[in-house]
């Protein structure tokens, strides 16, 4: 049975021949009341604070429960993120790889053209010296045979001599028309690219360009 100040305050007591005295009752059911009173708004002080401190961890519980749900999305898009971005790194690597492995083999590929090509040129200039080598051995040997004069075919006596050179200077030009032109710019550069174009056009740094791609 629960009691309030108001009803111990107002508790009555039968009365008897020998009982307690009525004032000293009274004093002491005051005193309880008030002592009860007390206790119970400081009791209900207490749950007040109870309530409002429950109140703060419910809220507090609701902030963490916020705080772990963002911190577990912030670590599931952090991992994402760091995923996606390995996987491009990891695209972009593999790539490069295929783009350098193709520019090496087309590299590769026109080197190798190149170096047949020059080859095929040696082998031209091989065979263009050759062939000037063999005309010039025939030249000389047909050059040797034409000069010699083992029958004395082409001695001529001094009279004849003489005779041939009166006539030589007979054949002599009278006019400056008639004499050779002398060089000019014009004729020594057309002379310059007739003796250029005896030889193959860049047959002297093949040497060089074979040593450079090697």
């Amino acid at each position: 049975m629960k009691l309030t100040p108001l009803e111990i305050k107002q508790q009555q007591f039968e009365k008897t021949l020998r009982g307690f005295d009525v004032a000293d009752v009274q004093s002491f059911l005051t005193l309880v009341s008030n002592e009860v009173e007390h206790l119970l708004n400081k009791n209900k002080e207490l749950e007040d604070q109870i309530d409002k401190l429950n109140d703060r961890v419910r809220h507090y519980e609701r902030v963490e429960e916020a705080l772990h749900e963002t911190l577990q999305t912030t670590k599931e898009s952090v991992a994402q993120k760091l995923d996606g971005a390995k996987a491009e790194a990891q695209n972009k690597i593999d790539k490069a790889e295929m783009q350098a492995e193709g520019i090496l083999k087309e590299a590769n590929h026109q080197r190798q053209q190149i170096r047949q090509n020059i080859q095929r040129l040696l082998e031209k200039r091989e065979e263009i010296i050759a062939g000037m080598n063999s005309y010039l051995e025939n030249s000389q040997e047909s050059l040797s045979k034409f000069g010699k004069d083992e029958l004395g075919i082409f001695n001529l006596p001094k009279e004849d001599l003489q005779v041939a050179q009166d006539s030589a200077e007979e054949r002599k030009p009278r006019f400056e028309l008639d004499e050779e032109e002398p060089d000019t710019e014009e004729t020594k550069s057309k002379k310059e690219e007739e003796i250029d174009l005896s030889l193959p056009p860049g047959t002297e740094h093949l040497d060089d360009i074979l040593d450079e791609i090697d």
